[in-house]
């Protein structure tokens, strides 16, 4: 479960508003963004009843609805409603309104933000980028693999690196188990462990492997570097995006399939022109459904760019085994 820290969003009914039928469909689609600190975000523009809808992603968490969305002029404005989580405007409502241009499938866009009062700050200049329309859902039945490929030894951590170095490292290798343990002494602070991943990086793949997490823990595992299927000790829930199995915040499982904590699960993921197929412990809970962006916590926002496999750290213990990766071949 990704739970970088960005400000929080409180969710409104979307109000829709059109100027101009061509000037929305200009902007309806999905954007890659690049967030104004260089990190990875996702915009989705929908035409809903007539008007107007949208949902962001902002770095880390889960993608959320705007407040409101239209068009003025040749300008998209979107609006959301954010609360300031410390300081002495804990508590308060801010606007942030974000405005965005079009230039062939590029965006630029600036965000501003207002407190109560009417004072602005934060204004900062990203970018944009369109998707390209989704592939047709693929047939599997006619795959064409590649020669599988063990991603960990049982040994060693060879092929694999932190995605940043300078983070604290709770990945070993245990009797052929790849262990995460991010131990946080009591009255010794916040200690910011790695995600680990792969060095190489891979396009469209069939991926098994096993994983076994404590109670109340949760991890991830991000399929090209930018979707993470969810990892979490969430037997007995109901369902939802944030479960185990789950593409997070993004795809709901079809039905429940878990074990509970600290048993060995199964997982058996198929990734194919930007679609997904999820296995779990022998149950089909997601089927070929398309994958639309990126979600929180992505190395990148670009959907169509090859990728590492990647395990989450920084959250809870989690352990791995028999991870293997078997390329599809394209013609």
């Amino acid at each position: 479960m990704n739970k970088i820290i960005f400000p929080a969003i409180i969710v409104l009914t979307s109000v829709v508003t059109s100027h101009s039928a061509q000037a929305d469909n200009a902007y309806i689609g999905h954007w890659a963004l690049t967030l104004p600190n260089g990190g990875p975000g996702w915009l989705g523009i929908t035409e809903e009843k007539g008007g107007l809808d949208a949902a962001i992603l902002w770095g880390g968490g889960s993608v959320k609805p705007v407040s409101s969305v239209k068009v003025k002029g040749d300008r998209l404005v979107i609006t959301r409603i954010q609360v300031e989580r410390r300081g002495a405007n804990k508590g308060k409502k801010i606007t942030e309104t974000i405005t965005a241009t079009l230039s062939g499938d590029n965006l630029k866009l600036v965000t501003v933000k207002t407190r109560p009062d009417g004072r602005e700050f934060g204004r900062a200049e990203f970018t944009g980028k369109r998707t390209p329309p989704l592939p047709p859902r693929p047939d599997l039945s006619k795959l064409k693999l590649g020669a599988p490929i063990t991603l960990f030894n049982g040994k060693k951590l060879d092929g694999w690196k932190l995605t940043d170095p300078a983070k604290a490292n709770g990945w070993t290798a245990e009797n052929g188990v790849l262990v995460n343990k991010p131990i946080r002494p009591k009255g010794k602070g916040h200690i910011s462990y790695g995600n680990l991943r792969t060095i190489d990086e891979f396009k469209d793949f069939k991926l098994k492997f096993e994983v076994n997490v404590p109670e109340k823990s949760n991890s991830g595992v991000y399929l090209r570097g930018i979707y993470e299927l969810q990892v979490l000790d969430s037997y007995g829930k109901s369902l939802s995006p944030h479960n185990m199995g789950a593409i997070y915040s993004r795809i709901t499982p079809a039905v429940s399939a878990e074990k509970p904590a600290r048993q060995w699960q199964t997982f058996d993921v198929t990734l194919l022109d930007r679609h997904v197929t999820v296995v779990l412990n022998g149950k089909t809970i997601i089927d070929n459904k398309p994958l639309l962006g990126c979600t929180g916590g992505a190395l990148w926002s670009d959907p169509l760019r090859p990728g590492p496999l990647y395990l989450q750290g920084n959250h809870g213990a989690a352990s791995f085994r028999n991870i293997v990766l078997t390329p599809i071949l394209k013609e």
